[in-house]
């Protein structure tokens, strides 16, 4: 008896499995992985290149003391903005004015014995060389007065330019020198409107300019103002506009780069000389090229690649050469790609090479607009 209800009840679980396995169908194992594929934005950009580098004013003095004596006046406040012209220092002017009238008497007395001289040399009254002396004296007398009048002229110390200066490095009451050779330094002053901008470009980037230039596709920097972007350390975008105007004569063999300078207006001065910045150039305007998401592209080794799907459905990798990032999200491939390629650009994790999968096709174009720079 117990036996038998130990078989009907085997019997009945076995059904109950079998007819569960009949109501839930295996699931499908293997499948292809399903992709976003797309082809690559073929566009005609504006490419820039980029440096670092430091503004520099356009116009920048040393104010030194130009006679010797005590500083008798300061006429500015640290820092403001001076013209051109503006008296900012006056050095004691009284010792100048006494040789000043020292020489205008000397000048006086020999202008009177040069005439005295002459009437008598018409006369045969005195000699030819003592004709000569009065005449040599009165030049004499005169170029001490000029030099007189110079060193009253140099106690004030005016402004060369116009521009910001800095502080007075002498207080009222100090003795300046104003030799040639120990000059005394009073302030600086620099120009702040327009302003340099300079950098170094290396060997590479010279000789691609002279190619482009060669071939007509791009100005030289030497011969056309090309145009420039720059921003401060603080900016994300590059939002200060110039232009270039000078590139030097040489490479310099130590750094195996070349000096270049832009020039950019800086109304009220925000841009000091010194600041740190990066500096756009253009490069090459109206360039056809195929851009892909920066994010796509893979490393193997030394080499980049990205994956796309073959004609058959299969992944595949195309090793590509890189240029430089259009926007934050788009990179140039200069080599490597054709228009026509489909670049998976989703699913990345679950491809290999050689593996079949399922493709959905989207519009890369739409999701990273093109935007200028």
């Amino acid at each position: 008896m117990r036996t038998h209800l130990l078989i009907g009840l085997t019997v009945l679980s076995l059904g109950t499995l079998v007819s569960c396995n009949k109501a839930q169908p295996p699931a499908q194992m293997g499948g292809a992985p399903e992709v976003d594929i797309a082809t690559p934005i073929a566009a005609n950009i504006t490419q820039w290149d980029e440096y670092t580098g430091r503004f520099e004013a356009v116009e920048q003095v040393e104010l030194r003391a130009r006679v010797s004596g005590y500083l008798d006046k300061v006429n500015f406040k640290d820092g403001q903005l001076v013209n051109k012209g503006d008296v900012l220092f006056v050095i004691d002017q009284r010792p100048f004015k006494i040789a000043l009238q020292s020489a205008q008497s000397r000048l006086n007395l020999a202008e009177k014995e040069l005439a005295r001289g002459k009437d008598l040399l018409k006369k045969n009254s005195i000699s030819a060389e003592e004709a000569d002396r009065r005449t040599n004296e009165f030049e004499l007398a005169t170029a001490a007065l000029n030099n007189a009048k110079l060193d009253m002229e140099f106690t004030e110390v005016k402004a060369p330019i116009t521009g910001m200066v800095s502080r007075d490095y002498v207080n009222v009451g100090n003795l300046v020198n104003g030799t040639a050779n120990n000059a005394t330094l009073l302030t600086t002053i620099v120009s702040i409107d327009p302003i340099h901008f300079y950098f170094d470009a290396g060997e590479q980037d010279l000789l691609k300019y002279i190619r482009l230039s060669q071939s007509s596709q791009r100005e030289s920097s030497r011969t056309k103002p090309n145009p420039v972007k720059v921003k401060l350390q603080d900016e994300e975008e590059f939002v200060h506009t110039g232009v270039m105007d000078f590139v030097d004569n040489r490479v310099q063999t130590s750094t195996g780069t070349i000096v270049g300078r832009a020039i950019l207006d800086n109304p009220g001065g925000y841009i000091l000389p010194g600041l740190f910045g990066r500096i756009r150039l253009l490069a090459q305007e109206n360039l056809a090229t195929l851009l892909v998401p920066d994010s796509i592209i893979g490393t193997d080794q030394s080499r980049k690649f990205v994956y796309v799907v073959t004609a058959d459905g299969k992944v595949d990798r195309k090793f590509v050469t890189l240029g430089k990032l259009q926007t934050r999200d788009l990179r140039v491939i200069s080599t490597g790609l054709t228009a026509d390629d489909q670049i998976i650009v989703n699913g990345l994790m679950r491809v290999r090479p050689g593996a079949p999968v399922q493709t959905k096709q989207v519009d890369i174009a739409a999701q990273y607009p093109l935007q200028g720079r």
